[in-house]
């Protein structure tokens, strides 16, 4: 059974920082390619990043230099947002993604309800 919980999101002023967690089952953080990917209201699905078990990380290009995904020994990961702008309002997805060889997570598998960011 995957699962998949996060926590962290919230409002803040562009500029200000942000960070998620996502507390994954140690059977699919250990087997998995794990990203976060976000969805904006009428907007379409955007990957954020992707990164597998040996640290090979994608970013897309909107969030490169600003965002950073950090993988933990207990199964937990976090995505450092810093210089939020208001466009990177959405809710955020913790997942699972089919492929992170220059992949930001565009393709995920499985994802839970995921938490809301909203930069103003």
């Amino acid at each position: 059974d995957v699962q998949l919980v996060e926590s962290g999101g919230g409002s803040v002023e562009a500029g200000r920082s942000l960070r998620l967690s996502c507390a994954v089952s140690k059977y699919t953080y250990s087997r998995h390619c794990m990203g976060w990917f976000r969805q904006a209201p009428g907007k379409e699905r955007e990957g954020v990043v992707g990164t597998d078990r040996d640290g090979h990380t994608t970013y897309a290009d909107s969030v490169k230099g600003r965002f950073a995904i950090s993988r933990y020994n207990n199964n937990t990961m976090t995505l450092q947002m810093n210089s939020l702008k208001p466009e990177d309002t959405a809710t955020y997805y913790c997942a699972t993604c089919m492929s992170c060889i220059s992949d930001a997570c565009t393709n995920p598998t499985y994802w839970r309800q995921g938490t809301q960011v909203t930069v103003s």
